[in-house]
């Protein structure tokens, strides 16, 4: 069976028809305004009703940023996107010109079960996902199960605290492991070493235009793959700070496997060696329990939409 997957950005939409082999068959794009959510409603359902006249499906998956409730139906809360208690699931399912199940899930949820089921993870039983973007999003599978909490808000781990009294988040809290182990805390970290090390800074600034309020993440990975020594340097601590959090995430749940996904695992083991390294150094009784693999993610930008349509098809 054949079933749609939605993956809702900040003011982008990819839809897709996914078979049950974690292919996608047709695929469009919408753009959109976060401030009217009811425009998002709509613009899903006319994609997903164009589609579904070239393809037979089953099941709506929609995967978005935010705290998804336990029934699958209602967006709680969304950091970008102007969603308080929010019924998307139904006011989708109104609008589309389809009799099937419409469900909701957090987009890094989404993300994890298609690298658990079709990526880096499928040959795992217990995985840790970490999306590494603006902010760090995770997704927990356990024994072959996506964790979703009682609440339906599980996986939080980008805001476990990490630094008492440390860099302030979104979230209204300080310390959390985003602040250090995010797209975001890499591009706070670059604007900072130009600065404090202009001698070193010459390749970073040359990719931002030499504006170094222009300064992105990307910039910051090319260079680190040219060899740019700063940027290389940047790209470690990242990689150290992914994989201390992740051992303080294995001494809760013991995963077999830890996939590291987002635009910063385009650094490849730039960033992977030394998130070995930090996950090694900080996990208890090291030497006498098995130490979890940790790999890049396979699905790239598809795997919101692949993950989606396979978790509202079970």
């Amino acid at each position: 069976m054949h079933a749609i997957g939605v993956d809702i950005g900040g003011t982008k939409i990819a839809i897709g028809v996914v078979d049950t082999d974690g292919r996608i068959l047709a695929q469009v794009r919408v753009e959109t305004n976060p401030d009217d959510v009811g425009s998002i409603d709509r613009a899903i359902a006319d994609a997903c009703n164009a589609l579904a006249k070239e393809h037979e499906v089953g099941a709506i998956g929609v995967a978005a940023a935010g705290f998804v409730s336990s029934d699958r139906t209602t967006m709680a809360f969304a950091p970008n996107i102007a969603w308080r208690d929010y019924p998307l699931g139904t006011r989708i399912a109104a609008l589309v010109d389809l009799d099937v199940p419409v469900v909701v899930e957090n987009d890094a949820n989404a993300a994890g079960w298609a690298e658990f089921r079709f990526g880096a993870g499928r040959d795992a039983a217990d995985m840790l996902m970490l999306t590494i973007g603006t902010g760090l999003g995770g997704a927990v599978v356990v024994d072959g199960n996506l964790v979703r909490g009682r609440w339906g808000v599980a996986a939080e781990v980008g805001h476990m605290r990490v630094v008492p009294g440390g860099h302030y988040c979104g979230c209204g809290h300080e310390g959390c492991w985003e602040q250090y182990a995010s797209g975001s805390a890499l591009v706070r970290d670059a604007k900072a070493a130009v600065v404090a090390l202009p001698h070193k800074a010459g390749r970073l600034l040359e990719l931002a235009g030499g504006d170094r309020k222009k300064l992105k993440g990307p910039h910051v990975t090319q260079a680190a793959q040219e060899g740019d020594e700063l940027a290389v340097a940047l790209v470690a601590k990242l990689g150290r700070w992914i994989g201390e959090g992740a051992a303080s995430v294995a001494a809760l749940l013991d995963p077999e496997l830890i996939v590291v996904g987002g635009g910063v695992a385009a650094a490849g083991d730039l960033l992977l060696l030394p998130a070995r390294e930090g996950f090694e150094s900080q996990l208890s009784a090291l030497g006498h329990r098995p130490v979890a693999r940790i790999e890049l993610a396979e699905q790239g930008n598809e795997a919101g939409i692949v993950g989606a349509a396979d978790l509202a098809r079970r």
